[in-house]
């Protein structure tokens, strides 16, 4: 069930009407607030949540078609997920589709074909998608404050946005709801006719997305649409025990991909009894605690068996590190910058994750982050050729 896919993908479209970023709010009495006032304020609402859960209603309209899903939705981020749809005009992802995912594992129940996909992935990277896409729309977008609107008995402030003329494409990366959709752009006339425009509803009590319309229009005319909508919402009230673990219906066929773990544990010293080689102890800051251990055995051309040492910051979503152990060298020092920390030669890699990455012995280390303020070089530093 690729829950990205609501309607075919067309040809990308330019976007018309769309220069610098600016916003362009009227605020001369001093008291309505900005467009961009109010997503910075969802952006630090977003920073610190834990959870959250809600009805989600997903529309997407279109010349040849439209389709419609209500979902129950409890969130964890950056990692943990469950939807449950409960309501469904989407043939590919019909009424009673369940997804779960936790930081290891996805499992998504197709009722039609009576098919469970589980997905391994004990090392996958969780970025927190939504919080990227608020910063883009505050950095990126001309934004208009366009005033207040009660949404399912919420009152809800309405921000329009236009992007930039170079972005381009047809995947939508969704505030309300933190998922990506493949949004149709057809357009057989003149591109600079055809107007995208992206609309968010940000509620006045949480400063927290609940509603996004997306929709392309030429000459006037809607020809794609895609609206999302929160009911329901509830912020930090808790989740119930075992919503992000997930077990198959009897009669259910399970497929299996990615590489099952041999184990993730909790603490270093569990990790160390079936591994052949101790695990460091590196220096990380005080906001920081170790989340998991996961242990992989791999090809020897692959690493052999890996050892991930997971560390995040509880109180800020997605703000996380690691430290991997490795029988094998897996990088290429010839594709990467070198460097040296106490008298030790490494090797630094900059980009979406920056890490790095040195050996000692037969073991190869690596030390790696999303977060750009993460003092890599200090961590690495304390683990030295140990």
């Amino acid at each position: 069930m690729d829950r990205r896919q609501l309607l075919a993908t067309g040809a990308a479209v330019a976007f018309s009407g769309c220069g610098t970023t600016t916003d362009i709010d009227d605020d001369t009495n001093g008291e309505q607030p900005t467009s961009d006032g109010l997503l910075e304020s969802a952006i630090e609402t977003r920073r610190h949540m834990h959870d959250l859960t809600a009805r989600r209603t997903m529309q997407v309209a279109a010349p040849d078609g439209s389709v419609e899903r209500v979902e129950r939705l409890a969130r964890v981020p950056p990692a943990k997920q469950r939807i449950e749809v409960v309501e469904s005009t989407d043939p590919d992802t019909p009424a009673g589709s369940v997804t779960v995912t936790n930081r290891a594992t996805t499992w998504e129940y197709n009722p039609k074909t009576e098919t469970v996909d589980k997905q391994y992935h004990p090392n996958k990277v969780d970025t927190d998608g939504v919080r990227l896409v608020l910063e883009d729309l505050r950095s990126d977008h001309e934004l208009r404050y366009d005033g207040q609107e009660t949404i399912h008995g919420r009152d809800a402030h309405v921000i329009e946005t236009r992007p930039p003329t170079e972005d381009v494409g047809p995947t939508i990366n969704l505030v309300v709801g933190e998922t990506t959709f493949v949004v149709p752009l057809r357009v057989t006339g003149d591109p600079e006719a055809v107007d995208v425009s992206r609309t968010i509803w940000i509620d006045d009590e949480h400063r927290y997305p609940i509603k996004e319309r997306n929709a392309v229009a030429e000459d006037g005319e809607t020809l794609h649409e895609l609206l999302v909508t929160y009911e329901d919402l509830s912020i930090d009230q808790g989740i119930r025990s075992g919503t992000f673990t997930y077990e198959p219906p009897k009669g259910a066929t399970v497929v299996t991909d990615g590489r099952e773990p041999e184990g993730v544990f909790e603490s270093r010293t569990a990790a160390e009894e079936i591994l052949p080689y101790d695990l460091p102890d590196p220096d990380v800051a005080d906001a920081y605690v170790l989340d998991r251990v996961t242990v992989i055995e791999q090809k020897p051309k692959y690493g052999g068996t890996v050892a991930t040492l997971w560390y995040n910051d509880p109180t800020v979503i997605a703000k996380e590190l690691y430290v991997a152990v490795r029988q094998q060298q897996r990088f290429d020092p010839d594709a990467l910058e070198e460097i040296e920390f106490d008298g030790q030669t490494a090797y630094r890699r900059d980009g979406r994750i920056r890490s790095i990455f040195w050996t000692c012995d037969d073991l190869s280390y690596e030390v790696s982050s999303l977060v750009d303020d993460s003092p890599l070089l200090e961590i690495a530093s304390s683990i030295g050729c140990s």
